[in-house]
């Protein structure tokens, strides 16, 4: 089996603040949350190829998505580093057989779970398609689903597991902490969490076979709610898409590649405004 992994952090083990996650201005705490960030991914890859697993392709999706510490991983892994990525958290997600999300976090506006967040939080406030509120492990489940990947495993805090579950139920999930709010946690310790992401990545392989790829059926709408007016005033900007409101915006295409990469211009554009 060919397995993809989009790795975040803020639903790594312990982790409760933007300090301990904010690559761009280093907090000491920061070189430690790293550590574990990039011990539940080797956790994950140690499960998956003790059931089975072959090839391993680690996105980092995380912030300026180079925190993995490449040592600490297996040799023969690759991983994709870099924020410029046309498909952002899901780059380069073709022809493999299953994919995890490991450290994802809740969407934005959820209650208790922290650092909650939609992509770009200074930007997106809202996200919908075809009606369906879209975390980003939705709506990148979709794109996965698109290239006919299912998603078999997700790790993160208790909302966010029970959140993708609730959308597909055949995935498997590890939690690893209890949020209370947006900014505290109850957490298992990182070795219980890299002990425990590595049986179940080992029982998401063995379930494989009942796990289905998750898309939208065409014509795929998607709105999305911006943070600021002066936001939605650039994104209307793009040729596709049509202002509903204030803040909202509206794009259809039957193309889900397509509606995904106008949502990575929006939230870029958007940050610009």
């Amino acid at each position: 089996m060919k397995l993809y992994i989009s790795s975040d952090m803020e639903g790594v083990a312990g982790v409760s603040s933007w300090d301990q996650v904010d690559a761009r201005t280093p907090h000491p705490e920061y070189a430690t949350y790293r550590r574990y960030y990039t011990q539940e991914v080797a956790a994950a890859i140690d499960g998956a190829r003790a059931a089975g697993a072959t090839d391993v392709l680690v996105n980092d999706a995380h912030g300026p998505m180079r925190n993995l510490l490449f040592d600490d991983l297996p040799g023969d892994v690759r991983v994709l580093f870099g924020n410029r990525k046309p498909f952002s958290m899901v780059q380069d997600a073709h022809g493999y057989d299953g994919a995890f999300f490991v450290g994802y976090h809740g969407a934005i506006g959820d209650r208790d779970a922290v650092l909650c967040h939609t992509y770009t939080p200074s930007v997106i406030y809202d996200l919908h398609v075809n009606g369906i509120r879209c975390s980003e492990a939705t709506i990148n489940a979709a794109l996965l689903g698109h290239a006919g990947i299912p998603l078999l495993y997700v790790t993160g805090d208790r909302t966010t597991v029970e959140g993708v579950q609730r959308q597909m139920p055949w995935v498997h999930g590890t939690i690893v902490k209890e949020s209370i709010g947006v900014f505290s946690a109850n957490s298992i310790s990182p070795r219980a969490a890299q002990a425990a992401i590595r049986a179940g990545a080992a029982e998401a392989i063995a379930r494989a076979r009942d796990a289905r790829p998750f898309t939208f059926e065409a014509p795929i709408e998607m709105q999305i709610t911006l943070a600021k007016v002066e936001q939605a005033d650039y994104v209307a900007l793009i040729p596709g898409f049509e202002r509903i409101g204030s803040r909202a915006v509206r794009f259809v295409d039957n193309d889900l590649p397509t509606v995904f990469r106008a949502f990575v211009a929006t939230f870029r554009l958007g940050a610009l405004a």
